[in-house]
């Protein structure tokens, strides 16, 4: 049994870019961890928040009800502060999640790293897919745990644009409206995701679509968001989620099939 160790964002963030691949280690008898970064503090609030319930009260149940689903063993909180989208003024907050010290916030990781023996370390790609202050954060926070800790092996997660691309073409329930441009910029003003020729692995969860949709189906407070996901047509749900994406930074292969714990065994 091999431990890797998955660190998001937010609650939720595991659930659209990850759970596949959760899902499938903890099936194949892998410990598997999930680090989440914030407290998501500046998601949407539900109306049904009882009385004293906080919105990081209820992203806190949401995100243990996710892990069940997926069998993750482990859930560990950060501690920082949502910092909202770029341009928001919480993201001044001092305890915001983008103003952390690299190398404090590292050592913080890289202890979770170590008590837990991690093997596999997941995290962002260079822009966090789409430019969030704190998804941002998670790339260079991670790496730099991982190095503290001396993780054997490192990964980051990513989405693929060609494929959005191809789907926008292929599949016209996609995007019927035509309002969705991975090319565009998003919330850094770079394009969506990375190109296949900068991806190397590609991670066949086909087979865990169904704990996927569990997972998004127990953050129900992120109604936008986990609405749309959800809303899908089957094969665009399928198309869109059927193969998980990650870089191996230094690496120089080309884009190929693949398991994260490939070779791996515990230390």
């Amino acid at each position: 049994m091999a431990t890797i160790v998955f660190v998001h964002a937010h609650p939720d963030d595991e659930a659209g870019l990850t759970s596949g691949s959760m899902a499938r280690a903890s099936a194949e008898g892998h410990r598997v961890v999930l680090v989440v970064c914030t407290d998501g503090a500046h998601g949407e609030t539900p109306d049904d928040l009882a009385e004293g319930e906080t919105l990081v009260d209820r992203r806190r149940t949401e995100s243990a009800a996710s892990a069940a689903a997926l069998g993750i063993a482990d859930v560990r909180w950060l501690g920082y502060r949502d910092s909202g989208m770029s341009g928001w003024p919480q993201n001044a907050d001092p305890d915001a999640f983008c103003r952390a010290d690299v190398d404090e916030a590292g050592e913080r990781l890289a202890a979770v790293l170590r008590e837990v023996a991690a093997d596999v370390v997941v995290v962002y790609d260079w822009h966090g897919n789409y430019g969030h202050p704190d998804h941002v954060q998670v790339h260079r926070v991670g790496h730099r745990a991982a190095d503290l800790a001396a993780t054997p092996r490192r990964y980051e997660a990513t989405m693929n644009r060609d494929v959005m691309n191809r789907s926008r073409e292929e599949l016209p329930e996609f995007d019927p409206e035509g309002e969705f441009d991975p090319n565009g910029p998003m919330d850094d003003g770079n394009p969506l995701g990375s190109t296949e020729a900068e991806i190397n692995l590609a991670v066949d969860v086909s087979a865990y679509l169904e704990l996927k949709r569990r997972a998004f189906t127990a953050h129900a407070s992120q109604v936008t968001d986990i609405g749309a996901m959800l809303s899908m047509p089957p094969a665009v749900f399928d198309a869109f989620f059927g193969t998980e994406w990650y870089i191996e930074p230094g690496s120089d292969a080309p884009l190929h099939g693949g398991w994260l714990l490939d070779g791996v065994g515990p230390r």
